[in-house]
C-alpha cells in the first residue's frame, strides 16, 4: 500500500511539474509574440484562444509561433469568410475561383516535396481541387514567414531553417497555376481577370512579395526556397501574373542571388525539426482544443 501511495504521489508531482512547465512555456510564447505585432493581432482576433495555444511547441526555437499564427489565419478565414491581411484589414474570399480548373493539374510541374505532395496531389487536400484554398494557403504562409522574420532573434543564425520554403512553394503554385490558365484554360484565364478576383489576387500576391522580400537578407532561412522561387519567377509565369494583378511582380533578387552551394558552405546544415503543423488546406477542420487558462492575450 505504501509503495502504491508513493507511486501515486510521484505521478501527481510529475503531472503538476509538467503542467507548470507547459504554462510557463505558453506564457513565454505569448510574451515573445509581442515582438511579432502582426501575429499578435491575429491572436487578438481569435474567438477561441485555446486554438492558438494548441500549436505552441516548447521544443521549437520560436516556440511554434509562426505555425500557430499560420493555423490561426486559417481559423479566422473560415469564421469570417475573408482573408486577414498582414498589417491589418481583410479581403473577402472570391468564391468565383472555386469554379476554376483544379490545381492538381499543375502537380506535374513540380518535383516531389512535402509541399507539392500535400497541396497539389489529388485526394490530399482541398487545395488540390479548389483554387480558393490554394489562395488560403498563400495567405497563411505569408503570415507564417512574416512572423518568422519578426522572431528571427529566437533562432541561431548559423543553422538552417525552412521558414522561407512554405511561402516560396505557394508562390510557385499560384504563379504556375496562372501561367497554365493563360496557356490552356481560357475560362479560368478570363475568370482570373474579373475585377473582384484580380483585386484579391493582387492584394494577396503583394503581401506575399513583401513578406518574402523582408526575409531575403536573413541567412539560412530556407532549404528549398530557391528552387520554388525560380519557378515562381520564370518569365512566362511572371508575364501571366502581370496580366492578372496589373503590374510586373517584384522579383526577390536578394533571395535568389546566392547559389544553394555557396549558402550551404557557410552554415551548419541542420534538418528542420518536425513540428505540430498539419500542412493541408482546411475547410472547417480544427485542432482539438486544450484546456483554457488565464493567460492574457498580448497587445490587448
Amino acid at each position: 500500500m505504501r509503495h502504491r501511495f508513493a507511486l501515486l504521489v510521484a505521478l501527481a508531482s510529475l503531472a503538476f511539474a509538467t503542467g507548470a512547465a507547459a504554462r510557463d512555456c505558453r506564457r513565454h510564447a505569448l510574451d515573445a509574440l509581442r515582438d511579432a505585432p502582426d501575429g499578435a493581432s491575429v491572436y487578438a482576433r481569435l474567438s477561441d484562444k485555446t486554438f492558438f495555444h494548441h500549436w505552441i511547441d516548447c521544443d521549437d526555437p520560436t516556440l511554434g509561433l509562426p505555425t500557430a499564427i499560420h493555423e490561426s489565419v486559417h481559423f479566422i478565414t473560415s469564421e469570417t469568410d475573408a482573408f486577414p491581411l498582414v498589417g491589418g484589414g481583410d479581403i473577402q474570399r472570391p468564391h468565383e475561383v472555386s469554379q476554376f480548373y483544379a490545381p492538381s493539374r499543375i502537380a506535374g510541374s513540380f518535383e516531389a516535396s512535402e509541399y507539392a505532395d500535400t497541396y497539389l496531389k489529388p485526394g490530399r487536400a482541398s487545395s488540390s481541387k479548389d483554387f480558393l484554398f490554394l489562395l488560403d494557403e498563400l495567405n497563411a504562409y505569408t503570415h507564417d514567414l512574416n512572423a518568422a522574420v519578426d522572431l528571427k532573434g529566437m533562432r541561431r543564425a548559423d543553422r538552417y531553417t525552412d521558414s522561407r520554403d512554405g511561402l516560396a512553394a505557394l508562390m510557385a503554385f499560384v504563379a504556375l497555376y496562372v501561367e497554365h490558365a493563360r496557356a490552356s484554360e481560357p475560362a479560368t484565364w478570363e475568370g482570373l481577370r474579373e475585377p473582384a478576383v484580380a483585386r484579391a489576387m493582387a492584394t494577396l500576391w503583394g503581401h506575399a512579395e513583401k513578406a518574402m522580400a523582408a526575409s531575403c537578407g536573413l541567412p539560412n532561412f530556407g532549404t528549398r526556397d530557391k528552387a520554388f522561387l525560380r519557378q515562381a519567377y520564370g518569365r512566362s509565369a511572371q508575364a501571366a501574373l502581370t496580366g492578372v494583378i496589373g503590374r510586373a511582380p517584384a522579383t526577390p533578387d536578394e533571395c535568389l542571388k546566392a547559389s544553394d552551394e555557396d549558402t550551404m558552405d557557410q552554415a551548419e546544415v541542420v534538418e528542420p525539426a518536425p513540428t505540430k503543423r498539419t500542412i493541408w488546406s482546411r475547410r472547417t477542420v480544427r485542432a482539438a482544443p486544450v484546456a483554457a487558462n488565464d493567460d492574457e492575450p498580448p497587445n490587448q
